[in-house]
């Protein structure tokens, strides 16, 4: 392959006229491209700008425009000539892309590629953002290499349009993102129960660690008269604004049924139509609800696929386990099935969403038995001191910073 020379030779009038006109011409196609970009013209606008400008102000035959996507490129625009294999051709660009100018194909090796006349290349720093192959180009000898250049010039505007283009849309969606995320924390914050109650039969502690300020992670606890408290912990799927506000309704509305409904089945199913209502099946939340009456110490409650909390009661452990389905995967959930327990002295209940139990960024997965291990050793602290410790060893043991998803304790300990 060789670089482009242009010939030589001295213009007589006829020629300086119609060179003159062609000059003309080609800043006309510039200015139309311009307008065309500032009037945020789609690609195919602008592709289509393109193939007039190569066909009948340049007398070009065929053309091929390869642009580059990520890693990879791909056909934006051609015309003209033999419809060869395009996956072919795409195959032929790791010959064509190291080439930093203007080259003629005529007599490459490649068979596909020498079927063309000209490469012309759109490079940026040290990388090929685009390039066109040209072929049945008839233009004098003379005025070849301008032409070429014109060529170049012309690609190079359109593919800098399009590229500033999508890194304005990206920076667009990065704002949006970060707005979204700000509201996110915003709505999570006022969710989250700012002091928990106290008594002397009772304590309870909550650690909450939202992961970059958006939380997925709920809890709640709902003193419902003298006798009675009610408690959530909940994940719902996603991130962002759309899932803090479901976390919202979702709290909103657990909390006006448990103030009329004291069946959990009830409430459970509640709250199901609830979320697959608001989502139509593209979000779901996995929920654990208990209830709790300090005069008889019975416990219900309801595991809506959550992770089990660990009851310790004497030297007995517990998974509770016993509920229904995630919330949100069926219009009507299928059973819900209600535990009821008495509570012991010195009982405690350990509740947690996965972001404890599982930090894949760090290849960090705990298995129960180690948790209730933890929760043995530190059975004897008050319930902010067990949260606090368990989280340490866990870090600590691992060498992790656990901060993979959002990370919520909720420790209820009864006197």
């Amino acid at each position: 392959m060789e670089p482009i020379k242009s010939g030589h030779k001295e213009p007589d009038e006829n020629d300086l006229i119609q060179l003159l006109l062609k000059r003309q011409a080609e800043l006309n196609a510039l200015l139309e491209v311009t307008l065309a970009i500032n009037k945020n013209s789609a690609s195919s606008v602008l592709f289509e700008m393109l193939e007039v400008v190569l066909r009948v102000n340049l007398n070009v035959g065929k053309m091929r425009l390869l642009v580059k996507e990520g890693d990879q490129f791909y056909c934006a625009s051609k015309y003209g000539g033999d419809n060869e294999n395009v996956k072919s051709l795409l195959q032929a660009c790791p010959h064509l892309v190291s080439i930093k100018t203007i080259t003629s194909l005529n007599s490459h090796v490649d068979e596909l590629l020498n079927k063309y006349d000209y490469f012309v290349p759109v490079r940026h720093k040290s990388n090929t953002l685009a390039f066109v192959l040209i072929g049945d180009f008839h233009t004098r000898p003379e005025l070849l290499s301008h032409e070429l250049n014109f060529i170049q010039t012309l690609i190079n505007i359109i593919i800098v349009a399009l590229e500033n283009k999508k890194l304005f849309k990206e920076r667009v969606q990065r704002e949006r993102m970060q707005r979204d995320m700000e509201l996110a924390s915003e709505v999570q914050s006022m969710l989250v129960p700012l002091k928990l109650p106290q008594s002397d039969t009772f304590e309870v502690a909550a650690t909450y660690l939202p992961h970059q300020n958006i939380g997925g992670d709920y809890f709640d606890f709902i003193r419902l008269d003298k006798n009675e408290f009610l408690w959530c912990i909940a994940d719902v799927s996603g991130k962002g604004v759309s899932a803090a506000l479901l976390m919202a309704n979702l709290q909103a509305s657990l909390r006006a049924w448990a103030s009329v409904e004291h069946n959990l089945d009830k409430i459970i199913r509640k709250l199901n139509d609830l979320v697959t209502s608001n989502t139509k099946g593209e979000r779901f939340i996995t929920l654990f609800l208990g209830r709790y009456n300090e005069l008889t110490r019975e416990m219900e409650f309801v595991n809506a696929g959550h992770n089990s909390p660990i009851l310790i009661s004497g030297g007995d452990v517990r998974y509770l386990k016993e509920g229904t389905t995630m919330l949100g995967i069926f219009d009507e959930l299928p059973f819900v099935n209600t535990g009821k327990l008495v509570l012991k002295k010195d009982s405690l209940v350990f509740n947690y969403t996965d972001g404890l139990i599982e930090s894949p960024d760090e290849e960090v997965f705990i298995l129960e038995d180690e948790l209730v291990h933890y929760l043995k050793l530190h059975k004897p602290l008050c319930a902010q001191e067990i949260n606090k410790n368990i989280l340490a060893d866990i870090q600590s043991h691992y060498k992790a910073k656990m901060n993979s998803d959002d990370i919520t304790l909720l420790t209820l300990k009864v006197h």
